[in-house]
């Protein structure tokens, strides 16, 4: 008489599942002093464990000029009260002031799976898919990282990578007086033009602006986006 015991089903193992990208962590900082919040970037990346949330500062930078590594004096013109630092990002010197947005992204490269050049990409990618949404029309420079409307500079790229982890980030003209550039070569470059979103029509605000670029970054990071609720506009670094 044939048996009318089931066959014992198969047992199979769980397919591990690949871990939930860790959501990069969104913090408005409002008006902060340069040197200052420098020093804590490098402070926040040589503290990292390998469960360190990754962060993305946004912010204003009272009047300043810096010098990226390959900085050169020369390109500094004329900074009257204006004062000039000496920083560890990469690049020429550029300007910093009320109404350009500042976005510092601290970012694990290896965890990530990124390399420095993607990185910018993205970085740079951000920026033309946020100014997208604004009616204006942008692209990078083969021979000059950053992004640009025509022929003029509307936003500039450097940063620096210390154990494999990046710091530093992009600045994006809003509606800063543009005075200043005229100060210094930007970028190194001499008679370089630059631009703002508001020279465009568009009238949106730096920290309108901050949330939308981050927005594009996580996406195109493929990250959650997390804000901080414990940081309030305006408060020191």
């Amino acid at each position: 008489m044939p048996s009318t015991a089931s066959c014992p089903c198969t047992s199979r193992s769980p397919v591990p599942s690949e871990p939930l990208p860790l959501p990069l962590r969104v913090r408005w900082l409002g008006q902060c002093d340069y040197a200052a919040t420098w020093e804590r970037m490098r402070s926040f990346t040589d503290a990292r464990e390998a469960g360190t949330e990754d962060e993305l500062w946004l912010l204003e930078h009272p009047p300043v000029f810096t010098l990226g590594q390959a900085g050169l004096p020369e390109h500094v013109l004329d900074p009257g009260p204006i004062p000039v630092i000496q920083c560890d990002r990469g690049g020429q010197v550029t300007y910093h002031g009320p109404g350009q947005l500042v976005a510092y992204l601290l970012l694990d490269l290896k965890r990530s799976r990124l390399g420095v050049k993607q990185l910018v990409h993205l970085l740079e990618q951000a920026i033309i898919e946020f100014l997208a949404e604004q009616a204006i029309v942008a692209q990078p420079r083969a021979d000059a990282p950053g992004v640009y409307v025509g022929a003029a500079k509307i936003a500039s790229v450097g940063l620096r990578v210390r154990h494999g982890c990046s710091y530093h980030g992009i600045a994006l003209n809003i509606d800063l007086d543009p005075a200043p550039f005229a100060r210094i070569n930007p970028c190194g470059y001499p008679g370089l033009a630059v631009t703002r979103l508001c020279d465009h029509g568009s009238g949106i605000g730096v920290q309108a602006a901050g949330e939308q670029f981050a927005a594009h970054l996580c996406r195109l990071l493929g990250r959650p986006l997390g804000r901080d609720s414990e940081v309030a506009e305006g408060t020191a670094i």
